[in-house]
């Protein structure tokens, strides 16, 4: 493949892969089915390789188309990820108050945090910047400006306060052609140790999390890291494998069928949520505001 494919028909084969057709996916990305149907073989051609199966009941991705999409949701990803982080640098700029926060709890608790915190103090302008637990705890210790950070996972980094504001339960899903979608009986840890997964990037609360738990049965050895909760998901919709995630991140798809989630015996899957921001510092104005938003 020369360059990078078009990004919109990557866009579009991820969606054929969750809907299972491309009628489907051309609705609801809001465009025509032929033309949906040109872009699809124009990105086989690109690729020089055959990426869907066609028939009467749908589309169905080939191994190669597989692979293509878990690559293309980690892409997407990325790219969502830059646009955003773009807006957020303009945003920190003009912000009175500059906030890191985990992916999970970005995606899940903060806008409602946020809604509450701009009722009270309309006045306040937020800058976020949405990245892993790591990197949250190091620009809240960081002279960047950072006035409070959230993370997930079970350690804190020294130098930092923390007040616990949730907490969360990790699930295990998998696609709905799955194995383990039909089981009767719960999976057995030491099967899903063994079990090569579609996980966080390193860094992450949710990966450490994971990778602490499993750490006495097996080192977690994943058939996929990805940087992104719709990027892991996304591959797990698509049949790669089995993924670990935030209850929260998921609850959209399991509501809907996209993913399957699956019990696992003798393993607790919980894990906090917390707010921090550098120890010996007390926090004041918006900082502290939104932090009671968060407790409330």
């Amino acid at each position: 493949m020369s360059g990078l494919p078009d990004l919109e028909s990557l866009r579009l084969l991820v969606r054929v892969a969750e809907l299972g057709s491309v009628g489907r996916a051309a609705r609801a990305t809001g465009i025509a089915q032929p033309s949906a149907t040109k872009r699809l073989a124009a990105l086989e051609r690109r690729a020089k390789l055959p990426l869907l199966v066609r028939g009467p009941q749908g589309s169905a991705l080939t191994n190669d188309g597989k692979l293509v999409v878990a690559w293309a949701t980690q892409l997407l990803a990325a790219a969502d990820e830059f646009e955003g982080s773009l807006g957020a640098l303009r945003a920190r700029r003009a912000a009175t108050l500059r906030v890191a926060s985990s992916m999970t709890i970005a995606e899940a608790l903060l806008p409602r945090w946020l809604g509450d915190l701009r009722r009270a103090s309309p006045d306040v302008r937020v800058g976020l910047t949405v990245t892993n637990s790591t990197e949250v705890a190091r620009l809240v210790l960081a002279s960047s400006g950072t006035d409070l950070g959230f993370i997930e996972g079970p350690s804190l980094t020294e130098g930092l306060a923390s007040r616990t504001v949730g907490t969360d339960r990790l699930i295990v899903v998998v696609a709905p052609t799955h194995p383990w979608a039909r089981r009767r009986r719960p999976l057995a840890v030491a099967e899903l140790a063994a079990t090569p997964l579609v996980v966080r990037e390193s860094g992450s609360g949710t990966r450490e999390t994971l990778d602490r738990l499993l750490a006495k049965h097996s080192p977690v050895d994943p058939e996929l890291a990805l940087g992104s909760n719709a990027a892991v998901k996304g591959a797990a919709a698509t049949g790669i494998a089995p993924a670990v995630l935030s209850q929260h991140a998921v609850e959209p798809e399991l509501a809907s069928g996209a993913l399957v989630a699956v019990t696992v015996a003798d393993l607790t899957l919980d894990r906090k949520l917390r707010a921090v921001w550098p120890k010996g510092q007390r926090l004041t104005g918006p900082a502290a505001a939104l932090l009671q938003a968060a407790l409330a």
